[in-house]
C-alpha cells in the first residue's frame, strides 16, 4: 500500500459466509446421512494440536475450526472480527489494538481474557518452545521477537505484545504488510497458560490436552488415531451461528477411495486432483468444484555438505535444465495444473496494475536437455568422478508425487548421461521430519501460502528460516527479502520488484527447482451451503457451514 489509513470498521462486520454451490446441480450418487453431520476426511493422519508447533495443513485444519484468533477470513478472503469485536491500526502503521468481545468463554467454561493472546505470541517466540514458526514474529518486525528469540532478552514482557484490560496491544518496530493476517492465523490462536503448564509435555498430543477457543472442539484424536470428530463448542461466542454440530474426520490415503467413498454416501467431499486419471473421469460430474489454492511444488536441494555433489551449481543447474516441466505437468498432473517458473503461485496477490505477482517475478526457467548434458558432464569433471547416484524423497500418500518422481526419473537419467536417480518414499510425516532435519538428499516438497502476501512464500529460503531446507546460503536473497519487508512494507509494488529479486538470486544458484502449481478440484455435496474456502491459512472452515437436507 502506498499510504497507511487508521481502519477501525472490523467491529462493524459480522462474520459472514462464502455459499458453494456445485455445478449443474446434486449428483444421484451424494445420499450422506444426517444433516447435522458433515463427514470429512484428510489424505493423511493429523500430526498435532500443538498450537505453537504444528506446521502441517491437516493439523491446521483441526486447530483452525477448534481455535479462533482476533479476526477470522471472511467473504471473498477479507478479514473479519472473531475474537476482537474491534482492531485500531495506527496511522504509521505500527500499532494495532485489538479490543476484546464481552464475556468469552474457554471450551471448559473459563474466562478467556487478554492475558490469553500475550502467552500465545511469548511462547511462539519461547526458544524453549522451538516453533518453526517462530520466524514470522520477526518477519512481522514484533517489537524484540528477534532479541528474545536470539537468548538476547530473556524477559518475555518485552515483547511487543501487551495487554491492557480487555485489549491487547500489539506494537511493530516498523510497518508490516502481512501483520493484520497474523490475527487470523492458526498459529496464534489464544492458550491458557495454566493449561499449557499443568499438561506439560502431553499438550497437544491428543484432543483431551487442549481446551478451545473456536467454534468446535476437537474429540476423539488420541494421538495417533486416523480419525477425529469436530463438536459444536457451546461457549464459542458465535456458537448459535454454528449449525453443524459434528463435523467427522476421517484419514483416507488413497484418493480413488476417497472418490468412491464420496459417491457410496460415506464422504461429503472428495478431492479428485490426486491423479489426472481421477480427474479426467470426474471433471463433468455434477457435483464438482474448483477451488483455490495458493501452493507450489518444488524441489530442494541438500547444499549444507554432507550431500557434496549437490554443493556443485553446475549439477544443480543440470538438474534444473533437464526438467521439462510442461512435460511432467501432462504426466502427472494433467488436472489443469500450470508448470511454474518461481515460488509464489498464482492467485496469491496482485500488484497495483493487477499483475499477478507470480507472473511479475518469473525467471526464465526452461527445458534445454543439450546444455543440461554438458553442465552436468562439467559438474562431474570437478567433482572428480564420472557417475553420480542421488536419492529424491517424496511423500509415499500422493500418487501424484509418485508420478512426478517416476517421470523426473525418467528424464534425468535420459538426457545426463552417468546419472542415476534413486526414489524414496515415505509418510508425509516422515518426510516433513526429514526435510526438517536436513536428512535427504533431494527432497519433494509443497508449501501452501498462510496469508496472501509474497512474505509468506519468500520466507522460506532466508538463511535462518526453518524451512530452508537445503540450507542454502544467498546474502543477495537475504538482502532482498529484507526491503521487502523494511523499506518496502507499504509498497507493494516496490516490494514485489524485491521479491523478484530474491527469486532471481535462486534461478541464478540453482537453488531450487520450482515445479508446478496444483490445480485443485473436488466432488462437494452440493446440500451444502456457507462453507467457507480459503487459498491460503485455514483452508476448510466449517464454522457457519451446514447442510439443507
Amino acid at each position: 500500500m502506498k499510504e497507511w489509513k487508521k481502519y477501525a470498521s472490523l467491529g462493524l462486520v459480522a462474520l459472514s459466509t462464502v455459499t458453494l454451490v456445485a455445478c449443474g446441480g446434486q449428483s444421484k450418487e451424494t445420499k450422506t446421512g444426517s444433516k447435522d453431520v458433515i463427514n470429512w476426511y484428510t489424505p493423511t493422519e493429523i500430526i498435532t494440536l500443538d498450537i505453537s508447533k504444528n506446521t502441517d495443513r491437516y493439523s491446521a485444519m483441526a486447530i483452525g475450526n477448534s481455535g479462533s484468533n482476533l479476526l477470522r477470513v471472511g467473504k471473498d478472503g477479507k478479514l473479519v472480527a472473531d475474537l476482537a469485536k474491534k482492531v485500531d491500526i495506527s496511522e504509521d502503521g505500527k500499532t494495532y489494538t485489538a479490543t476484546l468481545r464481552d464475556g468469552l468463554k474457554w471450551s471448559d467454561g473459563s474466562d478467556l481474557t487478554a492475558e490469553d493472546f500475550v502467552y500465545t505470541w511469548q511462547r511462539m517466540v519461547d526458544p524453549k518452545t522451538a516453533s518453526e514458526y517462530a520466524y514470522l514474529t520477526t518477519d512481522a518486525h514484533l517489537k524484540n521477537a528477534d532479541k528474545i528469540l536470539s537468548g538476547e532478552i530473556k524477559d518475555f514482557s518485552q515483547l511487543g505484545v501487551k495487554a491492557e484490560g480487555n485489549k491487547i496491544i500489539f506494537t511493530l518496530d516498523t510497518p508490516a504488510p502481512q501483520f493484520e493476517s497474523l490475527l487470523s492465523f492458526s498459529n496464534f490462536v489464544p492458550q491458557k497458560k495454566a493449561f499449557v503448564e499443568q499438561a506439560g509435555k502431553d499438550y497437544g498430543t491428543n484432543s483431551d490436552k487442549l481446551i478451545y477457543s473456536g467454534p468446535y472442539t476437537v474429540k476423539d484424536w488420541n494421538g495417533t488415531s486416523g480419525s477425529f470428530k469436530l463438536v459444536k463448542n457451546k461457549y464459542y461466542w458465535n456458537a448459535k451461528k454454528v449449525k453443524t454440530k459434528t463435523i467427522n474426520v476421517q484419514t483416507v490415503k488413497k484418493p480413488d477411495t476417497a472418490v468412491q467413498m464420496y459417491k457410496q454416501g460415506q464422504l461429503d467431499f472428495a478431492n479428485i486432483s490426486g491423479t489426472s486419471a481421477i480427474f479426467n473421469a470426474n471433471k463433468n460430474n455434477k457435483d464438482m468444484i474448483e477451488i483455490a489454492e495458493a501452493r507450489a511444488d518444488y524441489i530442494v536441494y541438500n547444499e549444507t555438505g554432507s550431500v557434496k555433489a549437490l554443493t556443485n551449481a553446475k549439477i544443480r543447474k543440470a538438474l534444473n535444465l533437464a526438467t521439462d516441466r510442461e512435460g511432467l505437468v501432462k504426466a502427472a498432473v494433467d488436472t489443469g495444473s500450470k508448470a511454474a517458473k518461481a515460488l509464489a503461485p498464482v492467485g496469491l496477490e496482485k500488484l497495483t496494475d493487477g499483475t499477478d505477482l507470480s507472473e511479475h517475478v518469473a525467471q526464465p526457467y526452461s527445458y534445454n536437455k543439450e546444455e543440461a548434458a554438458k553442465l552436468f558432464k562439467e559438474g562431474l569433471q570437478e567433482l572428480g568422478v564420472d557417475k553420480l547416484t542421488l536419492t529424491m524423497e517424496a511423500d509415499s500418500d500422493n500418487p501424484a508425487k509418485k508420478a512426478a518422481v517416476d517421470y523426473l526419473k525418467e528424464a534425468w537419467e535420459k538426457n545426463l548421461p552417468g546419472f542415476t536417480l534413486e526414489e524414496k518414499f515415505v509418510t508425509f510425516k516422515q518426510r516433513l521430519k526429514d526435510t526438517s532435519n536436513q536428512n535427504f538428499e533431494i527432497a519433494f516438497v509443497s508449501w501452501g501460502g498462510d496469508y496472501p502476501e509474497g512474505s509468506t512464500f519468500y520466507g522460506l529460503f532466508t538463511t535462518t528460516s526453518d524451512y530452508n531446507y537445503g540450507k542454502i546460503a544467498s546474502p543477495e536473497y537475504d538482502k532482498a527479502y529484507k526491503e521487502a519487508l523494511t523499506t518496502h512494507a507499504l509498497d507493494k509494488d516496490a516490494a514485489a520488484d524485491d521479491y523478484k529479486a530474491a527469486e532471481k538470486a535462486l534461478y541464478e544458484g540453482a537453488h531450487y527447482n520450482p515445479l508446478y502449481n496444483l490445480s485443485n478440484a473436488g466432488l462437494q455435496n452440493p446440500n451444502i451451503k456457507g462453507l467457507v474456502r480459503n487459498s491460503t491459512g485455514l483452508d476448510v472452515d466449517f464454522s457457519q457451514a451446514y447442510k439443507t437436507k
